[in-house]
């Protein structure tokens, strides 16, 4: 549901990388945080216009991301690694009671 959104959101300017991204770091806040956490999406188009940049904005500023390199037989573990592989570049923004992690892809 979450990258059908995303879909028709970002219309002619969609990419398979946003949506990875965004249902990676909203996953990562459903799992770390807790189900039923509110959220806020944010994706827009940076001022050069040549990257869509995402941000996820959750309550929890302690639960920060972490890269880690999974094994072959891990269950989990690979999200971060996945936004690390198709984005230009992310981050995290710490708050006294949030964060946003954020990322930008090449526009499609």
């Amino acid at each position: 549901m979450l990258r059908q959104v995303v879909r028709t959101h970002l219309g002619a300017s969609w990419s398979c990388e946003v949506e990875l991204c965004v249902s990676e770091l909203v996953s990562n806040v459903i799992r770390h945080v807790g189900d039923g956490t509110t959220v806020t999406v944010h994706v827009a188009t940076t001022e050069d216009g040549r990257r869509t940049r995402i941000e996820v904005t959750d309550p929890d500023p302690r639960a920060l991301p972490v890269l880690l390199r999974a094994g072959v037989d891990d269950e989990s573990g690979r999200g971060i690694a996945l936004l690390d592989a198709v984005a230009l570049r992310w981050g995290v923004r710490q708050g006294a009671v949030s964060k946003t992690v954020w990322c930008e892809v090449a526009r499609a």
